[in-house]
């Protein structure tokens, strides 16, 4: 075989390749532009894109300026205003940008046109083409600095075809600008899609109002305050000794929250960073006030010593790291939960109406969507009647996960990709069920308004896993181990392996002997794949729908009301009718059936950040996106871990499962069943050898 020959790579293509590092979509582009602009002391910077970001990017500030020699220089590779040597560099970093590389990779893949002028000197403008300066001429032009960025990509054909949907590239660029308007209140940030203004900042300094010209009145008012500075020598609690010299910003109430990390804001020395040790303290300090796939918003500088940080870990400079890295943490975490026990906003105990229920009954569905539906029941108690959600009932919980929702109980109860199977309870007193065929069912029915009541009334501390959990089952007032009564119970199926089920694992796994081993089925994961079948069926044949007694009107954020009119087709495919009735503002009037028990209107909201989240080349159509969608409305109403169920339950659950297209694999991927075969066990058990 012949030895490979060792190239030296063209200098054009060393360049498309680092370029490709730094620049990796719009948002990447956006980010190193406005970080420029903020480093130029600019008091107001503008974002404009076109579709996404993949056609046109303009940064526009009135920061110091640049004259021509400045801008000719500012275009090569590796030059910058922000450090001189490696001793800058390992000194700590003051600047957002430093590297040099931003504006000559930007231009390497795209057709790139500044147009600069300092205070008091000429205007330049200079144009750059694939990395290469071909045209420099004077220009009118205001004080500042504009960056024009077309045809992102055009000459790297493969980068430009795996870019996402306009909707999905633009809401990354929201995400970037509203961070850095986030980190600069006093800088009035202004961003534009499509010649239509998304949102502006005055630039007023003040925080919350910033927090409400990107967010909305209804997240500016749930903030509050967060401040801890390391001057105070422990005065307050959160205060002293740490790493950081000062930790400030807000927070939300544990009830405004939402299904994605996207609202975590935190700043170090005012650059943007989704650091996780920052982000996981924030969510800590709620301890349990949030259900494991719940966060809220936060909006959170720290201040450190340049010196004790590494922001030069990545070539997208979101990641750093920390000298003390436990110590920022721990730092963070008692300020962010200082500030919520001062506003009384942390329990020790589970927030009201979220403590597990002692057992659960899967109760057999027909072709409507409230079929898979499953509420808890105490044992005894009658079938509760189909209900509809009100706006306006008593005990009605906010959007899954929230304090009125139910708890999680243990780490058992989460579910897929995130995702924490329990939900809301139903409250609600009218429904009305429709497909898209029209077809109209009222039903009337009377709810027991002071059961609910009850349960607000404290807090119920949430169920753990005891000491001595076993396999058990639960049924007809009587308790039953493993070792008692019956030996196990048989049952075959077509696809499934015939197995005796022997009993439930810490009330998560259930668990069932077969000729060739033991099985395990995670009773979460198996119910998520029957409702995902059951909701794609649904979908195909036209959406079974359920109104509400009353248009719920939800407020939403920037990012989600663009969101919203970008993907309106496909959540009426899911059953959502709900439409934008201001600019901030959306009103729903149905929701899908199938959830309508266990979910409430403000599920929109996770939906629409759900098209961005699974960021798949695939989700560039309604039925692809409707898809992706329907594998994260199946985990609602599945039964949760941490359950405990009645025998008959679990028969019930296994022969809906085998009836199931793909059994093994609920729709995120995760496996539904595990077997163990008798050689596996032998092996692991040494039985391998002779005399055993």
């Amino acid at each position: 075989m012949t030895a490979p020959e060792i190239r030296q790579l063209d200098e054009q293509t060393v360049e498309r390749i680092a370029a490709g590092e730094v620049v990796e979509r719009p948002a990447s582009a956006v980010k190193e532009l406005v970080e420029n602009s903020l480093d130029a002391e600019a008091s107001r910077v503008t974002v404009a894109v076109e579709s996404g970001g993949a056609d046109l990017i303009r940064v526009t500030d009135d920061g110091v300026g640049m004259d021509e020699e400045t801008l000719r220089r500012a275009v090569q590779k590796h030059t910058t205003s922000k450090i001189r040597d490696i001793d800058d560099l390992e000194g700590g970093v003051g600047s957002l940008g430093f590297r040099g590389e931003a504006l000559h990779a930007v231009g390497a893949v795209s057709r790139m046109t500044l147009r600069s002028r300092p205070a008091g000197g000429r205007g330049t403008e200079l144009v750059v083409e694939g990395g290469e300066v071909t045209e420099v001429s004077p220009a009118g032009c205001p004080e500042g600095t504009t960056v024009a960025v077309r045809d992102l990509f055009y000459n790297v054909p493969a980068r430009r075809k795996y870019l996402k949907t306009e909707s999905t590239e633009f809401s990354h660029v929201s995400t970037v600008v509203t961070n850095y308007a986030l980190a600069n209140p006093d800088v009035a940030v202004t961003l534009e899609h499509d010649g239509r203004e998304t949102f502006a900042t005055t630039g007023s300094g003040d925080l919350r109002e910033t927090v409400m010209s990107v967010y909305g009145r209804e997240v500016a008012e749930s903030m509050i305050d967060v401040d801890a500075d390391e001057s105070n020598d422990g005065e307050r609690p959160g205060d002293g000794e740490g790493p950081l010299a000062g930790v400030s910003g807000l927070v939300s109430h544990p009830e405004t929250n939402r299904a994605s990390r996207e609202y975590l804001s935190t700043f170090v020395n005012g650059r943007y960073v989704t650091a996780s040790t920052v982000r996981e303290a924030v969510v800590d300090a709620y301890g349990g006030q949030l259900a494991g796939d719940r966060y809220p918003f936060a909006v959170l500088s720290l201040e450190v010593d340049p010196a004790t940080v590494d922001v030069n870990v990545h070539p997208r400079k979101l990641e750093i790291r920390f000298a003390d890295d436990e110590g920022v943490r721990e730092q963070i975490r008692s300020a962010t939960e200082s500030a919520l026990l001062e506003a009384g906003l942390v329990r020790s105990s589970a927030p009201r109406g979220r403590s597990a229920p002692e057992q659960t009954e899967i109760q057999p569905g027909g072709d409507d969507a409230t079929a898979g539906d499953t509420d808890a029941r105490q044992p005894g108690s009658p079938d509760q009647p189909d209900q509809t959600v009100s706006p306006d009932s008593p005990g009605r919980s906010g959007s899954p996960g929230t304090a009125g929702g139910p708890d999680t109980g243990s780490e058992e109860s989460t579910g897929d990709s995130g995702h924490t199977a329990d939900r809301p309870e139903r409250t609600a007193t009218d429904q009305s069920t429709t497909t898209d065929q029209s077809t109209v069912t009222d039903q009337s029915t009377a709810t027991d308004q002071s059961a609910a009541g009850e349960r607000d009334e404290g807090a119920v501390e949430p169920r753990r896993d005891r000491p001595d959990s076993g396999a058990t089952f639960r049924g007809g007032g009587r308790q039953e181990r493993l070792g008692e009564g019956e030996a196990g119970v048989d049952a075959e199926f077509d696809s499934l392996p015939g197995m005796r089920v022997l009993g439930q694992f810490r009330e998560t796994y259930v668990v069932a002997e077969t000729d060739d081993g033991l099985v395990l089925v995670d009773q979460h994961a198996a119910d998520e794949r029957i409702n995902y079948e059951r909701l794609r069926e649904t979908v195909a044949g036209g959406t079974t729908t359920q109104a509400l007694a009353e248009p719920v009107r939800l407020e939403v954020t920037a990012r989600e009301a663009e969101l919203f009119e970008a993907h309106e087709d496909a959540l009426a495919r899911l059953g959502f009718r709900a439409s934008l009735v201001a600019e901030r503002a959306v009103e729903v009037s149905t929701v899908p059936a199938l959830v309508a028990e266990t979910a409430g209107p403000e599920l929109v909201r996770d939906v629409l950040g759900e098209f961005v989240e699974s960021d798949v080349a695939a989700a560039e159509t309604v039925e692809a996106a409707v898809d992706e969608l329907l594998a994260d409305l199946a985990c609602y109403p599945s039964i949760t871990g941490n359950t405990s169920l009645t025998e008959g339950s679990v028969l019930d659950l296994l022969d809906r499962l085998d009836d199931c297209e793909n059994p093994y694999a609920c729709p995120h991927g995760r496996p539904v069943v595990i077997e163990i075969d008798t050689e596996e066990l032998e092996a692991r058990f040494e039985r391998d050898y002779p005399g055993h």
